[in-house]
């Protein structure tokens, strides 16, 4: 896939470590391997991701619980070939949605959800909008979908999704997913971040939200 074979060049561009390295530099919790941070844009506003330099940082009490749902299959959608990524895949995707408008980053959640705490450059879309024509059509529309007639789309200028939700357990994102392919939309333009809230916060990656100082 593209963005497999661009990984080493876009981390490699992105690097933000000296090649002088000192001791604390030594002891940087990472991203990878030669990126300790990038910047994305939200809500208008520069923030730099990284994450949590504390090791004694612990995970927020919003995804400690471990009795939370039924796992989902690591391809949920088969036969439909939509790729399911981890953290690393995720964090290039959201590289290049600063300057590639094709590329979107979705947080499927309630708004709820997304307002008490999300991952930085996410767009809210809850996947109840697939549930009413007119707010399904309005998602379709922002994701560079254009309806031709009532449920008739063209999808040839559809863009690329990064979706997540909260978690490995975690339905709505599928739920949006499957509503989504139902209608058309392209298999290999939707990526799935299964780990999702869950998992990006037990990395200490940034976060922002009402419930962000949590976290901290």
């Amino acid at each position: 896939m593209f963005i497999k074979t661009i990984s080493s060049v876009v981390f490699a561009g992105l690097l933000m470590t000296s090649p002088f390295v000192t001791a604390d530099e030594k002891r940087r919790v990472m991203i990878a391997p030669d990126v300790f941070s990038f910047e994305v844009m939200h809500d208008g506003e520069p923030m730099e991701v990284k994450r949590h330099q504390d090791p004694e940082n612990r995970i927020t009490d919003l995804y400690a619980r471990t009795s939370q749902g039924i796992p989902q299959p690591m391809h949920p959608f088969e036969p439909y070939d939509v790729e399911t990524i981890a953290e690393r895949e995720f964090v290039l995707y959201m590289m290049q949605a600063q300057n590639d408008k094709n590329i979107m980053i979705v947080d499927t959640r309630t708004i709820g959800w997304h307002e008490r705490l999300t991952i930085p450059g996410a767009e809210s879309y809850p996947y109840t909008m697939m549930d009413v024509p007119e707010d399904r059509d309005w998602a379709l529309d922002d994701f560079g979908v254009i309806k031709q007639s009532e449920g008739v789309y063209d999808f040839s200028g559809a863009k690329t999704l990064a979706m997540f939700c909260n978690g490995y357990w975690c339905g709505q994102t599928p739920a949006m997913v499957r509503a989504m392919l139902e209608v058309g939309y392209p298999a290999e333009k939707i990526k799935y971040y299964r780990g999702g809230m869950q998992a990006w916060t037990s990395l200490g990656l940034t976060v922002v939200g009402d419930a962000a100082d949590i976290v901290e």
